[in-house]
């Protein structure tokens, strides 16, 4: 069977943690399809075609090493269970595994339909640095979904609020930094 990772993302814009999660997955699935989204959680968003750009400059660079990272754009939804319906239908004999960061962890008993979402994927949860999940989020969780699981992975602690807020791009492939830079992304702290 297909194994799949469906990795939905901000990416706002996407670093060089993204990439990390990138390769990490692409060394464990058949395929890894990622998207930019807008999210319902989250306001101010540099508009969705940037996002979707720079996105796809990263998969690009990691399609060398890792041809089986593929940018879907059209499984963009604000709602993550439309986008696992899209892919369904696009490779219904698939297995899919949701791709999570402990950061969202919490909101995801709120998110739309969560119930129908859950029941159709694995939930492989993936650890970002300085975020601790308690006791009692991981069982409201385990409690939507029997098929969840703690990655044995650890992102770099590198954030896409930083990059918005004018930090260092050492955290930012050249391609992506460039296209901030030509497209006067991110200026002031605002995106």
């Amino acid at each position: 069977m297909l194994r799949i990772a469906l990795f939905g993302t901000s990416a706002d814009p996407p670093t060089l943690a993204h990439k990390d999660i990138l390769q990490w997955l692409g060394d464990r699935y058949d395929r890894v399809v990622v998207w930019a989204a807008d999210n319902p959680f989250k306001a101010n968003q540099t508009p969705l075609e940037h996002r979707q750009g720079m996105l796809k400059l990263l998969v690009d660079q990691l399609n060398g090493s890792h041809p089986q990272i593929e940018h879907h754009p059209e499984l963009s939804f604000p709602y993550t269970l439309y986008s696992v319906n899209t892919a369904r239908q696009r490779w219904p004999q698939a297995e899919f595994s949701l791709v999570i960061g402990t950061d969202v962890l919490a909101k995801l008993p709120h998110w739309y339909r969560v119930e129908d979402l859950l029941d159709q994927v694995n939930l492989l949860i993936l650890q970002r640095p300085g975020v601790h999940i308690s006791a009692d989020i991981w069982q409201q969780v385990a409690a939507l979904s029997a098929k969840m699981e703690m990655a044995d992975y650890v992102g770099p602690a590198v954030s896409s609020t930083a990059c918005r807020q004018g930090e260092p791009s050492v955290a930012l492939i050249p391609a992506i930094a460039s296209y901030i830079h030509q497209e006067n992304l991110y200026q002031s702290g605002n995106p």
